[in-house]
This record gives structure tokens, C-alpha cells and sequence, in this order.
């Protein structure tokens, strides 16, 4: 099995006679294969070992070279189709120059093996070429964007069709199964320059010059062979080396081009991240300003509150003591009262680090300054104070939670004093449980409307109490009607305090 492998002998001189000499020569092969000696030249030595080279250059070497090629650029596009299964047209590519590998093997074959006859490595070799015709149409199908099922599903079926006669039907059968597929090739190959010319990218462009070559050699050389095998003048080979440079520079050039495109993509993002990172900066220094802004009228509205419930129920407390004493007061009397007013000042004042101070240890002793200044007050004014405090702690609460329970009895305390004309009011500290803590301030005044109160804005006592309450995290409510007025407190000591 040597059909495409050049041969020369030297015919000794002595054995040659005068005029005409009859050489014999014995070829054997199957009879459908048409085994034969093909050209043959006759001439002297040093004319026929040039020609002898240039028939194993175009026969044999190129073949070899292009087959690397092939090998090479098949794995290399594998690889990248591994990597990126949505670039199949890298992966047909990669079958395509597979598929040209076995075929140019059994062109390039000196023996039948792995087979048992020449004739079952034609069989190879045609089934070999269907395959690369088919994966030659689906490279360009999606190397160019196109989307044909129906003529995909005729393509496959063909081509099964067409492997089974290569395998099992009478020779000529095969031959015209060869043809076709080669028909096929041309075909595409138009088919590719349509789609260069309705759609003239560069790619695309590039890929239907490439493809063109093929037309014009795949034309010459099947002539060719419609007239025997004609190695010699065949342009194959030549123009398959070529091709396989440029379709090496067209994938690469695509691979730079997403490569590229990918950079950019990466330069975007960056440049969009660096602009969303300014963004957020700047959203974060403006709720950090305002931020600032809001804790300082938070601050002030403290401020006001702890004004209002401290220092001003110490002047409600003042001028009630003053406007029921029957005896005018003496001046240590009312030194006392000023600095009662004095030091509530300072607890106002000094709200801030009282974080620090140490909390009171039990209720009792919490509810002490407050019972004291408040019981002598109810006294004179004849009303009966009943205070009910636990013994202990369940939990004890914190020095902040403390002051803002102190400054909302006080507010209540003294609407009791001001408005309510009660005759006994009773105060209710106590734990359900280690996590709660209630407060309950009830008396039998006149009481009020609630709602009007409200609606109308009136009450700053009554919203500072709701604010603390809110701060704490608890829940606040104030019932009230003719018979009296109850308000009650309820806090979580686990809830954080804001």
C-alpha cells in the first residue's frame, strides 16, 4: 500500500539493449481500487532524482507539515473550547482538524494496518472525509453566527447514511458517497462567501478568502481526480499548509479580540467600581453629617425634656410649696428651694457622663430622692401618697435606664400636682420577671381627654414621656377619664436602649 508514495530505481546499463527495452513490473491490490503504477517517468538519473524531490516535497512533506499543524492547532482550540464550552465553533474546529489528521493518515499510510486489506483503509479514508465535511460546515455555521437546524439535521442524516455505505456498499456506491461529500465542501464554500457578502465583517471577510482558496483547489483538483489519481498536479496540498496558517491567525485574532474585549471590560468595571466607591462615599459623608445633625437636635430635645421634667417639676414642686405655705418663708427655707433647684440643674447638666455613675442597688433606694422631695410636697398639699417598690432587683437596670424612668415619674408626678386636683395618687415599681420592669402612676383627679390633648400639641410633659419611653424601648400609654388618670410604663431590660 504505497498509492501515493513517489518511487525510483536505477536500471543497471548492462541489462539495457539497444533500441527498445521491456521493463516488467508487478503491482497487486484490489481490482475496484484500480491499483496501477500511476505516472511514470523514464530519463536520466539526475533528472529524475530532481523529480523524484519535488514529488516526495509535494506528496509527502507537505502532508507531514500540514498534519502537525493540524495535530497542534486541534489541541490548542480543544483546549480553549474545553475552557469555554459557548465558543463551539473552537470545538468544531478542533474536529475538523482532527478529522483532517486521520484523513491525511491514510493518505500518507504505507501499510494497511490497523486493518486486514487496502480496501477496508479506503473505506477509512472516506468515512474519515465525511466526517471532516460535516464539521468543515458546522465550523463555518457557527464561526459566522448562522443557525440552520433543518439543514444540520439532513447534514447528520447523510452522513450516516453515508458512513453505513462506506462500510458495507459495493465500491462505486463509496465513490459517489466521496462525491458528494465533496459537492458538500464546495457548496459550504460558497455558501460562505453570501455570508461574507450580506454580513461584511472582518471575520467573516477574512474566513470567506480563506474559504475561497478552498473552492478554486477543491474545483481544480476534483476534476483532477475524475480523470485518475494525478498527485502531481494536485493543488491540496499547498493550499491545505495554507489554509491552516490562516485559520491558525484568524482564531488567534479572534481570541485576541476577546481577550481585548475582556481588558476593556475589566477597565469599565474598574472604572465603574472606582465611581460607585465615590458615590458611596459621598452618600456615607452625607448621612454622617446628617447623622451629626439629627444626634444634635436629639441632644437639644434631651436637653429640653430633661429641662422640662427635671428642673421644671422642681418648680412646679417650688411654687406649689410656696403657694400653700400659710406663714411667709424664711430665708433658709428658701435657700433650700434654690438649691433643690441648683442641683437639679446640674443632674440636667450632667446627664451626659451619668453612663459612669454607679446604679442605684435596689428599687428603694433608686425611688428615695424621688419619694423624699415628692412625699413632703404631697403632704402639704393633702394628698395621699402610696409608694409600692420590690425589694430587690430581678434585674438591675442601668444608670441611664434609671435617670430616664426618674425624669418621666417627675413629669408625671407633676401633671398629678398641676393639673389633676387629685386627693391620692399611688406610684408602682415592679418586676414581673427578670426581664421586664413596670412602672405604674395612678390617681383620682379630674383627668383629661387624651386624645384632644394630643391632637392639639399641647402637652410637651406627655411627648417627653412617649419619647423616653420609645428610647428605652418600651411601651407607654396614659388612660384618663373623670375618675382619674393612670399611666404605666412597661420596658424590656434586654432591649438596648438608643
Amino acid at each position: 500500500m504505497s498509492w501515493n508514495m513517489p518511487r525510483w530505481w536505477t536500471l543497471p546499463a548492462p541489462a539495457l539493449l539497444a533500441g527498445e527495452n521491456t521493463i516488467w513490473i508487478r503491482t497487486s491490490g484490489p481490482a475496484t481500487l484500480s491499483p496501477g503504477l500511476g505516472r511514470v517517468k523514464i530519463g536520466l538519473a539526475t533528472d529524475i532524482q530532481q523529480t523524484h524531490t519535488q514529488s516526495v516535497w509535494r506528496q509527502r512533506l507537505i502532508y507531514y507539515i500540514t498534519l502537525g499543524l493540524s495535530s497542534a492547532l486541534g489541541c490548542v482550540f480543544f483546549a480553549v473550547w474545553c475552557l469555554r464550552r459557548s465558543e463551539r465553533a473552537y470545538g468544531w474546529y478542533a474536529v475538523m482538524s482532527l478529522c483532517w489528521v486521520v484523513y491525511l493518515s491514510t493518505i500518507l499510510a504505507l501499510s494497511p494496518w490497523p486493518f486486514n486489506s487496502t480496501l477496508w483503509y479506503s473505506r477509512a479514508n472516506n468515512i474519515s472525509f465525511q466526517l471532516y465535511v460535516l464539521s468543515f460546515c458546522l465550523f463555518t455555521w457557527r464561526f459566522t453566527g448562522q443557525t440552520l437546524p433543518r439543514i444540520e439535521r439532513i447534514l447528520w442524516l447523510c452522513n450516516a447514511l453515508g458512513i453505513l455505505i462506506s462500510l458495507f456498499a459495493p465500491r462505486p456506491l463509496v465513490e459517489l458517497v466521496w462525491l458528494t461529500s465533496a459537492l458538500i465542501f464546495l457548496a459550504t464554500c460558497v455558501h460562505c462567501q453570501i455570508i461574507a457578502w450580506r454580513n461584511p465583517q472582518p471575520q467573516h471577510l477574512l474566513l470567506a478568502a480563506c474559504w475561497l482558496i478552498f473552492l478554486i483547489v477543491g474545483i481544480h483538483d476534483l476534476i483532477r481526480l475524475l480523470g485518475g489519481w494525478q498527485a502531481h498536479q494536485m493543488w491540496g496540498a499547498i493550499a491545505g499548509l495554507m489554509a491552516t496558517l490562516v485559520m491558525a491567525s484568524l482564531l488567534g485574532a479572534r481570541l485576541v479580540l476577546y481577550m481585548q474585549r475582556i481588558e476593556s471590560f475589566n477597565t469599565e468595571l474598574e472604572q465603574g467600581i472606582a465611581l460607585a466607591r465615590q458615590s458611596l462615599k459621598d452618600v456615607l459623608e452625607r448621612e454622617h453629617a446628617q447623622a451629626i445633625r439629627h444626634a444634635t437636635l436629639r441632644e437639644r430635645l434631651d436637653i429640653v425634656h430633661d429641662l422640662h421634667d427635671g428642673l421644671g417639676g422642681s418648680l412646679v414642686r417650688s411654687m406649689a410649696f410656696v403657694e400653700q405655705s400659710s406663714v411667709a418663708l424664711s430665708n433658709e427655707r428658701m435657700l433650700s428651694l434654690l438649691k433643690t433647684l441648683r442641683d437639679d440643674l446640674r443632674q440636667v447638666i450632667d446627664h451626659g457622663s451619668s453612663a459612669g455613675a454607679n446604679a442605684p442597688t435596689s428599687p428603694i433606694q433608686w425611688a428615695a430622692p424621688l419619694r423624699h422631695r415628692f412625699t413632703r410636697l404631697f403632704e402639704q398639699l393633702n394628698i395621699q401618697s402610696t409608694w409600692q417598690l420590690d425589694q430587690h432587683w430581678k434585674t438591675q437596670p442601668s444608670t441611664l435606664i434609671c435617670l430616664a424612668l426618674t425624669r418621666l415619674i417627675e413629669e408625671a408626678l407633676a401633671n398629678v400636682i398641676k393639673h389633676s386636683a387629685a386627693r391620692s395618687v399611688t406610684i408602682v415599681c415592679s418586676q414581673a420577671d427578670t426581664d421586664s420592669l413596670h412602672i405604674l402612676i395612678q390617681d383620682d383627679g379630674i383627668g383629661f381627654n387624651v386624645d384632644s390633648v394630643l391632637n392639639a400639641g399641647l402637652s410637651v410633659g406627655m411627648r417627653s414621656m412617649a419619647a423616653r419611653a420609645q428610647r428605652l424601648g418600651g411601651s407607654f400609654n396614659i388612660e384618663s377619664n373623670s375618675q382619674g388618670t393612670l399611666v404605666f410604663l412597661s420596658i424590656n431590660l434586654n432591649t438596648p436602649t438608643s
